[in-house]
């Protein structure tokens, strides 16, 4: 049984060039190319392929808003980007909008072959360089829990006041204690949580809610 694959790429030679390669495997036949957003959407559901290749800036639609809306209803096709885009922002609302894999253009077409038996088998293909952003986010995100790990529940509390907008002395009258000692836990905050001041400490705990 071969995998089904579909192409929606604006760019008409590398949308060939990854047809003719797909058609060139054994375990695998490109049923659908498209070259443009408006017909993807219009024609992928009823195609129902095992595996979409998805360039990200279409002349007339962004591949994450496709992805976003296809797989709502495409719960079985899994959706590799691939873009020339590498910043994290478009990596990671394309992986929230359900995209199974994201390769950056310029890979040898192996890569490309090898992804997509990847995401058939229920895998999540990425570029080293994008799995590399990947991991280094999620090691960031541990730190920054860790760091709130190591505020005592009095200090949470008084983290948590600062972010609801209160002055020190509406927080010292809060907790029955004196300013001083408010300034002295949001002391031991900033140090713990190796900030400067109070937008950088309260960023980090809405970071991490």
């Amino acid at each position: 049984m071969k995998v089904n694959v579909a192409i929606v790429e604006d760019d008409k030679n590398y949308n060939q060039a990854l047809k003719k390669i797909i058609d060139f495997q054994e375990d695998m036949i490109c049923v659908a190319q498209f070259f443009n957003g408006t017909s993807a959407l219009k024609e992928l559901e009823s195609l129902d392929p095992d595996v979409v290749l998805m360039d990200i800036q279409l002349q007339d639609a962004s591949g994450i808003d496709l992805v976003f809306k296809l797989t709502e209803t495409m719960s079985q096709t899994n959706f590799i980007m691939c873009t020339s885009f590498e910043d994290d922002d478009k990596i990671f609302t394309a992986l929230r909008a359900g995209a199974s894999g994201y390769l950056v253009k310029g890979e040898p077409m192996e890569k490309i072959i090898q992804s997509i038996q990847e995401a058939y088998k229920g895998g999540a293909p990425m570029s080293f360089a994008i799995a590399k952003r990947v991991l280094h986010h999620f090691h960031e995100s541990k730190v920054q829990v860790q760091d709130l790990a190591a505020l005592t529940p009095t200090e949470k509390e008084v983290l948590e006041l600062l972010s609801e907008g209160l002055l020190y002395k509406e927080i010292a009258d809060k907790k029955c204690v004196t300013i001083d000692t408010i300034k002295k836990h949001i002391g031991n905050i900033y140090r713990k949580l190796q900030v400067n001041n109070k937008i950088e400490a309260i960023n980090k705990l809405n970071q991490n809610k």
